[in-house]
């Protein structure tokens, strides 16, 4: 039974890449499931895939664009960030740069020197099936 848990967790998890303290990365980097950067990025943070993770620790920094669907941010960025689904910036974060989000927390102590955009999904409309009577569509008015 004990091992059948540890393979369902398994499955589950994602792969976790460690960029380590005193580690420099001159280039856009693109990853995929979790990175946690102590080190420092010159160039872009491009996730693949929806259920990647970025975190940046205290002592992490990064020179230019972050484009990942959840972003954790304790460090310094110079850039933009785009988070598709949700950020979190920690009370260590400063941000120079612009920051879009669909979901932030921010905590007491954190700093962003640029702009904030909240992101909102277009609702997709549904358009009635040919033929079918539409209340909305009877009451318009030609033009």
């Amino acid at each position: 039974m004990l091992n059948r848990r540890r393979t369902d967790r398994s499955s589950g998890s994602q792969d976790t890449s460690l960029i380590a303290r005193g580690t420099v990365i001159r280039g856009d980097l693109r990853f995929s499931g979790a990175l946690h950067l102590d080190g420092r990025i010159e160039g872009a943070v491009l996730a693949e895939g929806e259920d990647a993770v970025f975190t940046l620790s205290e002592q992490g920094q990064v020179q230019g664009d972050i484009h990942v669907p959840h972003a954790i941010i304790n460090g310094t960025v110079q850039g933009d960030i785009y988070a598709g689904e949700r950020l979190e910036l920690a009370p260590l974060a400063r941000i120079t740069g612009d920051v879009h989000y669909r979901t932030l927390e921010m905590a007491a102590g954190a700093q962003v020197n640029g702009r904030m955009s909240h992101r909102v999904e277009p609702v997709a409309r549904e358009l009635p099936a040919p033929g079918q009577p539409d209340a909305d569509l009877d009451e318009a008015v030609p033009a």
